[in-house]
């Protein structure tokens, strides 16, 4: 896949305006972090309704989740 360009950042500005002005919300679900990188470089990630959170590290383990591990004796009264 290409990466993203400016072209790019200009259609969805464009389809945003219009879903808009039908009454309509345009949010990018899961977009690449170029793409997140750009369109807050040009300054529409609130138009565009990209939120600037963050990605996940590669090892990170999804929200929710514990390791599971054998906790220590306690000591009798």
């Amino acid at each position: 896949m290409a990466p993203p360009h400016l072209g790019t950042v200009d259609a969805l500005a464009r389809l945003a305006l219009a879903a808009r002005r039908i009454g309509c919300e345009l949010k990018l679900r899961d977009p690449s972090r170029e793409l997140r990188e750009l369109v807050a470089f040009a300054g529409l990630a609130e138009a565009l309704g990209v939120e600037p959170g963050r990605e996940a590290e590669e090892r990170e383990e999804p929200l929710g989740v514990e390791e599971e591990r054998d906790l220590p004796d306690r000591p009798v009264p």
